[in-house]
């Protein structure tokens, strides 16, 4: 009985600092998850061995979508933009307030696009600047009931060379191309001008200048994102991670599912 009121105390005390606001009290709660799976496989085992692997369970939890959702999925080899209606404000949460900072930054707005992707719909409203040579986007993602939105700013050298800031919650999916660099923000920043600050920083940081970056076409973003999407697709059929099903689809390898089992790992120590 005993035994079991510690583990009952210990699971109680990390739900409730899962509720907390601050986000170490948060990494807390869900440390304190693991040392309730090794104290549960422990006193029912006595083994600490048996007890260690209670607690590493958690992170093989992502191989269930892996071995099932994933590893059947089929994605297109060439994905096309298609000019569409932006969603309901309602269900685009942020939009509104980041396209008034954006034009408050002297932001145009070119188009809203979207297509599918892995089993998700998402939506771009595309906005560029020719004094920042820059391109910015609030991005909504949908999939089943799930949405969540965020924002990208993109910068692109003389020499092909893109530079991203973003606060897109989770890790890619696939590798970078090569010449591709992201600087990768806490989720939680959400607004536009702390974003486009931390993206000037970030090419400073970078040395790359303002006379080095190439001033973007309007007219051109929606293929400069096909042709991205394209050369990252290319980058990881070579690298292994994805491999060819049928002439015009991909579908991840053996060597991707591990790629993506590490993605999820970073997810979940980053955004506990």
């Amino acid at each position: 009985m005993q035994q079991a009121l510690i583990v009952i105390g210990f699971l109680i005390l990390a739900i409730a600092l899962r509720t907390a606001r601050r986000s170490c009290m948060r990494k807390i709660g869900a440390l304190l998850f693991l040392v309730t799976s090794f104290l549960l496989f422990y006193f029912v085992s006595g083994s600490i061995l048996i007890g260690l692997l209670g607690g590493a369970l958690w992170f093989f939890l992502p191989w269930i979508e892996l071995l099932t959702r994933i590893r059947r999925m089929r994605l297109p080899v060439e994905n096309r933009l298609r000019r569409t209606e932006p969603p309901n404000p309602s269900f685009f949460p942020n939009a509104v307030e980041a396209a008034a900072a954006m034009d408050e930054a002297g932001f145009d707005h070119v188009t809203d696009c979207g297509w599918e992707w892995a089993g998700m719909q998402q939506y771009f409203r595309l906005f560029w600047h020719p004094e920042e040579r820059a391109v910015a986007a609030v991005c909504l993602c949908e999939h089943s009931n799930v949405a969540f939105a965020f924002i990208s700013i993109a910068s692109r050298g003389c020499d092909g060379r893109l530079w991203r800031t973003t606060n897109f919650p989770f890790s890619p999916m696939l590798r970078f191309a090569p010449g591709v660099s992201w600087n990768h923000v806490p989720c939680e920043k959400s607004c536009f001008h702390q974003i486009l600050a931390d993206h000037r920083g970030y090419l400073r940081k970078m040395n790359v200048a303002s006379d080095d970056l190439r001033i973007p076409d309007p007219d051109t973003l929606e293929a400069d994102i096909e042709r991205e999407m394209r050369e990252q697709v290319a980058h990881n059929l070579e690298a292994g991670i994805i491999r060819p099903d049928g002439a015009a689809h991909f579908r991840y390898s053996r060597r991707g599912l591990f790629f993506l089992w590490g993605q999820f790992i970073k997810d979940m120590v980053r955004l506990c």
